[in-house]
This record gives C-alpha cells, structure tokens and sequence, in this order.
C-alpha cells in the first residue's frame, strides 16, 4: 500500500532555522554570506535597482530574532538580504547595478523557491524521523520536485 502526500509550504520558525535554510538552499547556487549590510541604507543614492518580495505564508518566531536582523548573500553583483518585517513575515530584498526591477523579482523569487523547499525538506526528514518512519529512497527530479519514499517501522 502507498499513499502520495503533497506539502504545500509553510514557514513557521526562529531565526537559525531560517538562516540555516537560506544557508543550504543558497550555497549550492553560488551565493556567499556577507557581514556587511550597509549598502542597504545606501541604495537610494548609489544608483543600484531595488525590489523588495515579502514571502508568503512564512512567520519568524518571537525570540528567535529581532525585526532588525539581516542575513545578506551576494552573487555577481546582486545582493540578497533576508529580513523579519514588522509583522514578523520573512521579507527579500534583492539589489543590483544594472538590472532591472523585474529581473531582480524574477531571480528573488527563484531564491524564495529554493529556500522554501530547503527548509520544508529538512523539517520533513526531521518529522519523519522523530515518527520512526525510514527513508527507504529520495529522487530529485529536474525540475527540482523532491520524491522521497518512506516505510514506518
């Protein structure tokens, strides 16, 4: 007997869970963590293009981080930062010299995708895991749909 469960994203964490996820997802896309997150202050007078995306169905934990806090990757002049907003929603701001509003939306929201899949694919082995149950086989597919069998032991 088989059954076929789709998860349908939702990102409820503290921080470090969020910033794990980004880690994960983002390494193997070439990004790098940066410290430095002053040009965020700077863009209105630098010149670089901004586009902001707030991710849905998502809410960082009380505790697990302030409003304030940032976590910032960079590739090939595009730069990520990921942030709480005041309601505690995770929030995208991507920046670049030389791109446009559309374009910058276009590859956050492909960032987004990926963090949101990382972050569902480790809470989903993890719960599997708490629950007894084996990973028997995992496939990833080219367009990146994640297939994992599991048998409860």
């Amino acid at each position: 007997m088989s059954s076929v469960i789709v998860v349908t994203p939702l990102i409820i964490a503290g921080w470090p869970a969020i910033t794990a996820a980004v880690t994960a997802a983002l390494g193997s896309l070439g990004y790098a963590v940066t410290k430095d997150t002053t040009s965020r202050r700077r863009i209105a007078t630098d010149g670089k293009t901004r586009a902001e995306i707030e991710v849905e169905d998502s809410e960082i934990l009380e505790g697990g981080g302030a409003t304030g806090e940032e976590f910032v990757v960079e590739k090939d002049g595009i730069r990520a930062v990921f942030s709480r907003d005041a309601r505690g929603a995770l929030k995208l701001c991507m920046e670049g010299e030389g791109y446009s509003k559309p374009e910058l939306r276009k590859i956050g929201e492909e960032l987004i995708g990926r963090v949101t899949q990382q972050f569902v694919y480790h809470k989903m082995i993890t719960e599997l895991k708490e629950r007894h149950m084996v990973v028997v086989d995992e496939e990833v597919a080219e367009d990146r749909t994640i297939r994992i069998r599991v048998r409860n032991s």
